[in-house]
């Protein structure tokens, strides 16, 4: 195999005794991260689902919890942009991605505490939930860079897919396990105290990881060489400042980035499916988690097997992601439990999609070097996208259903037209 590195990242190894051979294989890494990321779901996404109630039970209003919530998820995802630069910059995915995994770690149990601390707890709580949304940001690139190293010996769709489907596993089971815990304690703290036990074994697999596999660029036959390793950007300051802000990535990656946009502000929100289900009285209140626990199986699912299409048929299997997203509010948004049960579904094996396979394609867009880069970049623009999709889809749904589904379906043929050309330029010759 030949030598490899991603530049000085940690432990550092000389480049003439080359990168040490790994102890795991390739999918052992592969599946060691997706129980990493289990067990880290567990936590944060138990967290989400009764935070809301927990900021209730503090003081907050309405207002207040809706803006905790936002400026949360606005961090997770604009935050990339500096984080990920940073880990091509200095190398250090594994200090990034350890720091993010400990803050979420460390910040979620401790929401146990708000409720003791009085009229301070509102405060405390809602800046240990941004803390841990900060947390995400901070790992989030860097993970997907180590990620995507050691899914090149394996097929990058299937790798990314066996992520994600026990990354939803977690996400599924963490909301189980507090909710069990405050049926039998009639109280939230110790459901979010209990949740520092996941949060430690996602911790402690992680570094058992980096031991075994200190450098996964050995599985990737792409990984940069010592020569074109990351580091401080030289040359002209404008020219730093562009490999910074990602300027200098490959003109096919903004095309499928615009194209991952249009389809994620083209696809209707689980928020406004739950509350259209509960608003025409079609669902109770109480069935709405159960339909969110099956769309996060159709999530994994869906993963799987575009993963494994993607391997086989490359990114022409992205274009189920429009026509899936077209489909979803015409249903999710009817009269019909029926309809609304298939549309929500749908809309589960869209976002398996979009968090697995479309990460792939980033990955093989790009140049090794620049990955998390690519991935921060990514995640903006599909925040800002999501943004704007959620407050599209907000304001029309209480003028007109048929307009909200007429809009979201021509988003999605936008997101279909440039999925298409971004195809094209990955065919032509490498450039700029």
């Amino acid at each position: 195999m030949s030598k490899v590195s991603t530049g000085p990242a940690e432990p550092v190894v000389p480049v003439s005794a080359g990168p040490p051979a790994p102890r795991w294989s390739a999918w052992r890494v592969v599946v060691g991260f997706g129980m990493v990321s289990l067990a880290a779901d567990m936590v944060y996404e138990g967290a989400r689902s009764i935070t809301g109630p927990l900021l209730g039970a503090l003081g907050a209003s309405a207002l207040v919890v809706g803006l905790v919530a936002g400026a949360g998820e606005a961090m997770a995802l604009l935050l990339r942009l500096a984080f990920g630069p940073l880990a091509d910059r200095t190398g250090r995915y594994w200090s990034l991605t350890l720091a993010g995994y400990a803050v979420t770690a460390v910040c979620v149990p401790l929401l146990a505490v708000a409720p003791f601390l009085g009229g301070a707890g509102l405060l405390v709580a809602a800046a240990l939930i941004l803390a841990e949304r900060a947390g995400k940001a901070v790992r989030s690139p860097a993970k997907s860079a180590l990620l995507a190293q050691a899914a090149g010996a394996v097929g990058r769709g299937r790798g990314f897919a066996v992520h994600k489907a026990l990354d939803q596993l977690g996400a599924f089971t963490g909301p189980l396990l507090v909710a069990a815990v405050i049926a039998a304690t009639g109280l939230i703290w110790p459901a979010l105290a209990v949740l520092a036990v996941p949060g430690a074994l996602a911790v402690g697999l992680l570094l058992w990881i980096r031991r075994r596999v200190p450098q996964p660029a050995v599985f990737d036959r792409e990984a940069p060489a010592p020569a074109a390793s990351a580091g401080p950007a030289t040359g002209p300051p404008s020219t730093a400042a562009r490999r910074w802000i990602g300027a200098d990535l490959p003109r096919r990656f903004f095309l499928f980035a615009a194209a991952a946009g249009a389809a994620t502000a083209g696809l209707v929100t689980f928020g406004i499916i739950s509350f259209h289900a509960t608003r025409t009285g079609v669902l109770a209140t109480a069935g709405i988690p159960l339909l969110y626990a099956a769309a996060m199986a159709a999530a994994a699912v869906a993963a799987l097997a575009s993963g494994h299409l993607y391997d086989r048929w490359h990114a022409r299997v992205l274009f189920a992601l429009p026509v899936l997203g077209a489909a979803v509010p015409a249903l999710a948004l009817s009269g019909s439990v029926g309809a609304i049960v298939v549309g929500t579904l749908l809309w589960g094996a869209a976002v398996g999609v979009q968090d697995s396979t479309v990460k792939a394609l980033v990955a093989d867009l790009v140049p090794a070097a620049r990955r998390a880069t690519a991935y921060g970049v990514f995640a903006a623009v599909q925040g800002v996208a999501a943004l704007a999709g959620g407050a599209l889809a907000g304001a029309l749904y209480s003028r007109s259903l048929p307009a909200l589904i007429a809009v979201l379906g021509a988003t999605q043929v936008l997101a279909l037209g440039l999925l298409a050309a971004s195809l094209v330029a990955r065919r032509a010759p490498a450039g700029r």
